[in-house]
């Protein structure tokens, strides 16, 4: 199964069971060991998910990490579990002790929800205060799934690791004292920047006006930035829509389309589900559905542009999309059986929410 979906799966049962758990052992139990497992390491044999490895430190026994992973009968990094109300910042000196001795090239802080990963760029076999890369199980990142890709068992590789991991850290580093820049210019960046231009000495009084001027171009340029790409991005789907519609309107319709669709009983039972939950909100008289042979649309009022979710049960794998971002950014849900979409509730009504 695909890494994302698998990390989505764990979102939703962090949000489902989180307010349940109220210990550090329970956060290992029920989140960062099913995180290892996606990873594709066997948290079932010791030999490659080392539990309460003992890390000894000099003169202090009996210090203990909670888990190494070996790759190749290697360890390749360990894990350090905090209770998930906790911040995952809190403790990285605990595990720049355990790093020091465990002989691996990559420590991780975790709470179980967020996960920071480390390493020994500035000096070797000392990891670095800062983490180099940091995913959040609430808010993955298309982005942060490639990073942790290379950490799984299968595509585990020691050097693109490396090589990724020195590029995110300065390209942290160097966003970071940009935007520190466009909230708060420097005198340096505004000498860099109006020297250019203007060829008089930049007195302590012309300054003042110049780091006003260059905060308002700076953040000008990047709102307009971010203005332009919205727009083309939504000029590109009229262009779409209205072509989509031109074939439409030049092709005849194919009857025999309309006999290859087969409603299942699981799709009218997931409709039913899904109008038990918005009829807290509007009318069953409604929410109406549109089969298709790609998807089961439910729909609001019946229009095509307002769709509250759609079910893909056509595979062997169920899913549920959900428009809760917007029509135009469905979001598919794996589906264990048709009354998990009950778990979905909110995501449902906030898309009903969408269209008021």
């Amino acid at each position: 199964m695909d890494l994302k979906i698998k990390l989505e799966q764990l979102h939703q049962r962090v949000v489902g069971l989180k307010d349940q758990i109220g210990t550090e052992e329970a956060t290992k139990n029920a989140f960062v060991l099913p995180f290892i497992q996606i990873l594709g390491y066997d948290i079932f044999n010791p030999t490659e998910v080392v539990p309460e490895h003992v890390c000894d430190i000099g003169t202090k026994k009996g210090e203990k990490v909670d888990y190494v992973i070996r790759h190749n009968n290697a360890p390749i990094f360990i894990i350090e579990c905090k209770h998930w109300k906790e911040s995952a910042d809190a403790h990285n000196s605990q595990l720049h002790r355990y790093y020091h001795v465990s002989k691996t090239r990559f420590g991780v802080l975790t709470n179980g929800i967020v996960y920071n990963f480390y390493t020994d760029l500035e000096k070797p076999n000392i990891m670095d205060e800062k983490p180099f890369f940091t995913i959040n199980i609430e808010d993955i990142k298309d982005s942060s799934i490639k990073i942790l890709e290379k950490f799984t068992k299968k595509d585990y590789n020691l050097e693109e690791i490396l090589d990724s991991a020195e590029a995110l850290k300065y390209i942290k580093a160097i966003r970071k004292e940009f935007e520190k820049e466009i909230e708060n210019p420097s005198d340096e960046m505004v000498k860099l920047l109006v020297s250019r231009f203007f060829d008089k000495p930049i007195t302590a009084n012309r300054m003042v006006p110049f780091k006003e001027y260059t905060k308002k171009a700076l953040t000008t340029s990047i709102n307009e930035s971010i203005s332009f790409r919205l727009k083309s991005a939504l000029s590109i789907n009229e262009q779409i829509e209205k072509q989509d519609d031109a074939v439409k309107t030049q092709q005849p319709v194919d009857e025999n389309n309309e006999s290859k669709i087969v409603t299942t009983e699981e799709e009218l039972e997931g409709f039913q589900i899904v109008k038990a939950i918005l009829r807290e909100k509007i009318p069953s008289t409604r929410i109406a559905y549109r089969d298709t042979l790609s998807y089961f649309g439910i729909l609001l009022d019946d229009n095509n542009r307002k769709p509250l979710c759609r079910l893909h049960f056509n595979t062997n794998n169920k899913y549920l999309e959900t428009f809760h971002n917007g029509k135009e950014a469905g979001e598919k849900i794996l589906l264990g059986n048709l009354d998990e979409i009950y778990n979905y509730r909110d995501k449902l009504l906030m898309t009903l929410e969408n269209y008021n």
